[in-house]
Formats: structure tokens, C-alpha cells, sequence
């Protein structure tokens, strides 16, 4: 199994490398490509949201690169200051997508209750999950069970991971269907942002696939442990 997991290890690690890079490419051509309506990313955030009946979260702008995100608890659609700033099919992709996280927290979509509702038992999974199945691994013969804590601390991260991607692909479906309905975009505006955030969604399957394996390598050490 440990052969096997390097291999398979290595390749989501390629896989992930691919994508990433595939995204970034991406998005800086689908920058260049400036819509005829002039909205800026936070002019379109604001529209999408009113057009929903949505006025009490606000839209701001956030340091950083691909920093965007929706913060459910201060109600916020926080767009890296490229995409609050900039004109074009990428901005308007990431844009609406954020606002259709804030729909799905309007309308009480269960998936981003369920994500939301895993976000601190993963936190404090991440500060400790780690040492704990190095020292369960190291004390494997002795003391079994603190790698079956480990385990299931893991376990936790691997389903945030996995509700994650409905999460992420309802929104951009929400983000696709409004721009589409309300005619925001033309055609190839529209095509560069259904594949900006096509590849986006690929990044969070890619980790998915990651945790999912990784779990599995260490539920194998646990049942091989004799």
C-alpha cells in the first residue's frame, strides 16, 4: 500500500500542478477580455445580489490574489482587489460566483449549512490533526487508538472537502444562470466565464481526490498494523 499511495500521491499532486496552473492561464486571458457593459466586478456583485432581494450584504473589496470568498458570518462578498476593481469576463465570473454563495445562504441551501457547520470542527482539526497521527503511526503497536482518533479527525477534513464540491458548483451554476438570464454578458464573455469557473471547480476536486486518498493510506496502516 505504501508504494501505491506514492504513486497515486504524486499523481493528484501533478494533477493538482496542472490545474492550477491550467486556472491561473485561464484567468489572465479571460482578463483581457473586457465586457461591453463596463461593470466592474463590484458593480456586478451589487446587481446580482439586488436582482435577488438581497440588500443586506455588502460588497468589499480584499488584499490579495484570488482572495475572493463569502463570509456567511459578517454576511460579506469579499473580491480581491483585481476582480472589486476590474472590467472583464474573469472579474465578472469570480464576482458572481461569491454572490451565489450569498444566495445559497439566503435561501438555506443545506450544503452550505452542512460546509458551514464543519468550518470549526476543521479548524481545530488542522491545528492538531497532523501531530496526532505522526505520534499514532510512531505509536502504532502500543497504543492503537490514538492513530483511530487521528483517523477520524481526518475523516472530518476529507467530508468538508467532499461538501464542498456541491457547494462549489451550485454557486457557479447560480453565477452562470443569472448572467446568462439577465443578459450581463455576450457570447464570449459568457464562454470565458462558464470556463474560468470550470476550472476553478477542478481545483476542489482535485483536493477531494487528495484527502480521499490520503485517508484511505491511513486507514490502511491502521488495519495492517499487525
Amino acid at each position: 500500500m505504501g508504494m501505491s499511495y506514492l504513486i497515486l500521491a504524486g499523481g493528484i499532486m501533478l494533477a493538482s500542478w496542472l490545474v492550477s496552473s491550467r486556472l491561473k492561464s485561464k484567468f489572465e486571458f479571460y482578463s483581457q477580455l473586457h465586457l461591453q457593459n463596463g461593470m466592474s466586478g463590484r458593480e456586478i456583485a451589487e446587481k446580482m445580489l439586488a436582482d435577488h432581494g438581497i440588500y443586506d450584504v455588502r460588497v468589499i473589496s480584499t488584499p490579495g490574489q484570488l482572495t475572493d470568498h463569502y463570509n456567511p458570518v459578517d454576511k460579506t462578498v469579499n473580491l480581491s482587489e483585481a476582480v472589486y476593481n476590474q472590467r472583464n469576463a474573469a472579474a465578472a465570473a469570480v464576482a458572481a460566483h461569491e454572490c451565489g454563495h450569498a444566495v445559497q445562504h439566503a435561501t438555506a441551501y443545506s450544503m452550505l449549512s452542512l460546509r458551514s457547520q464543519l468550518v470549526p470542527i476543521v479548524n481545530v482539526a488542522s491545528s492538531y490533526m497532523q501531530w496526532i497521527l505522526l505520534a499514532g503511526i510512531l505509536m502504532l503497536r502500543s497504543f492503537p487508538q490514538l492513530l483511530l482518533i487521528g483517523i477520524v479527525i481526518f475523516a472530518a477534513t476529507t467530508l468538508f472537502s467532499i461538501v464542498t464540491l456541491p457547494v462549489e458548483y451550485d454557486a457557479s451554476n447560480r453565477a452562470l444562470a443569472w448572467l446568462k438570464n439577465k443578459n450581463m454578458l455576450n457570447q464570449a464573455e459568457y464562454s470565458g466565464a462558464e470556463d474560468s469557473l470550470k476550472w476553478a471547480a477542478r481545483t476542489y476536486v482535485v483536493a477531494a481526490l487528495g484527502s480521499i486518498a490520503t485517508l484511505l493510506y491511513y486507514i490502511s496502516i491502521f488495519n495492517n498494523r499487525r
